[in-house]
């Protein structure tokens, strides 16, 4: 790499928001060049995907390059509290998209995402740690520094920052804000998964327990193995990492409503753990810069939107890009935060619905409307930008106006 060089763009973070939006400008014909701190392969959580996104790995043009990898097929998500349990199949949702989608392990996925990348004329170089960044109107400056420690700088008339967890601007440009939500945490780890049935293949499983405030995910890969988390508040998954996550491992396969599927499962690793995830910005772009992918907001895990979120904002600010270096005028609010925004805020209100209990309220319902299933599974597929559907349009008090409804009907008293 020489020391100083010129591109169009450069994308920092080589995860879905950073590959799909390289690839999409790569398409138009520009100088792309991605810096990744790190080395891929390399592991990373959010390995269960929505359909919504398989539109946006095709628009980029990586679709192509996935499918091969026989990636575990999604076909839909199970709700469970106790005995109550509910099944969206994508196949019955209100929205007209993907019907399906893929269970991944993001070591595999985003490498492939990152390889295929590269095989388009992206330069994609690892282990490149950005250390400064200076914006102005036409030109934009970035400084950086290899695994070995050799300093370079690289020019570009645009940056689009997809570094994720990293949060390489936001910290540069002090754009961080704190989460509106209460400080959760989750502790996770990949098991041989012998007693899994076919159905179980298919689908992410989510059992809620403590009152809805925890809940555990099984994310079935086709390697036989599956990805198996616990999400609660700081306390506990801090107990429950105690000990090389002692506690963790014996919950999970004590756990009542799992019934036994991993009593004596292995682990393939031990246990990580991670704290207070979720984080806001105080605005998505600026002079020369735009944020994607996590590097905006991220909320909670509990639907699976977080590489949904990270290839739709990759693919807008891809577009966003692609109209203001072609000298076109781009309302960055009004054409790109406030879309973004728009959809955080739909699945914001539904992370909010869960740890409330009204979600669980309208799926457990003992008679649950079909149209208003196949209205939410939309929600669940990522669809969350269809103001035709009113679970979307009317997100911010549809779920507890409706949940109060279910709860006078099934009241003792409503049938006095």
């Amino acid at each position: 790499m020489p020391n100083h060089a010129k591109v169009d763009v450069v994308v920092i973070g080589a995860g879905p928001a950073g590959t799909v939006a390289a690839s999409y400008l790569k398409k138009q014909g520009y100088d792309v060049t991605i810096l990744e701190k790190e080395k891929f392969p390399r592991f990373q959580i959010g390995e269960s995907l929505l359909p919504c996104c398989m539109e946006h790995l095709d628009e980029s043009g990586l679709l192509e390059a996935v499918i091969p990898k026989n990636f575990q097929k999604k076909t839909g998500a199970a709700f469970m509290r106790g005995e109550n349990r509910c099944e969206f199949f994508f196949s019955e949702q209100f929205t007209k998209g993907w019907t399906w989608t893929w269970q991944v392990k993001r070591a595999d996925f985003d490498l492939t995402l990152a390889e295929a990348t590269r095989a388009k004329g992206v330069a994609v170089n690892f282990e490149c740690e950005v250390l400064n960044v200076t914006c102005s109107k036409d030109k934009q400056i970035v400084d950086y520094k290899d695994i070995d420690g050799n300093k370079f700088t690289i020019e570009a008339k645009f940056i689009i920052d997809s570094s994720g967890y990293g949060r390489v601007l936001p910290r540069l440009f002090d754009l961080s804000k704190p989460s509106a939500f209460s400080p959760r945490g989750a502790i996770f780890a990949h098991l041989e998964d012998k007693n899994r049935t076919e159905k179980a293949s298919n689908n992410i499983f989510v059992h809620s327990f403590d009152d809805n405030k925890s809940w555990i995910w099984a994310i079935p890969f086709s390697d036989g193995s599956t990805s198996v988390g616990v999400v609660g508040n700081r306390e506990k998954i801090e107990e429950m990492a105690e000990n090389g996550g002692e506690k963790y491992k014996n919950f999970i396969r004590e756990f009542e409503d799992l019934k036994g599927r991993f009593k004596s499962s292995k682990l393939k690793w031990e246990p990580k753990h991670i704290l207070g995830y979720s984080v806001g910005v105080k605005q998505m772009y600026g002079e020369g810069f735009v944020l994607s992918g996590n590097s905006t907001e991220f909320l909670d895990p509990i639907f699976s939107s977080g590489v949904t979120f990270a290839t739709a904002s990759g693919l807008l600010s891809a577009k966003m890009t692609h109209k203001h270096l072609q000298g076109e005028t781009v309302d960055w609010k009004k054409e790109y935060e406030d879309v973004v925004q728009g959809g955080i805020n739909v699945f914001r209100s539904y992370v909010s619905g869960w740890y409330t209990g009204d979600f669980q309220t309208i799926v457990f319902a003992q008679q649950i409307n079909e149209e208003i299933k196949n209205q939410i599974c939309s929600v669940l597929a990522g669809y969350v930008w269809d103001q035709s559907n009113p679970f979307v349009k009317k997100h911010d008090t549809i779920l507890s106006t409706l949940a109060k409804v279910i709860k006078m009907k099934e009241s003792p008293k409503a049938d006095l």
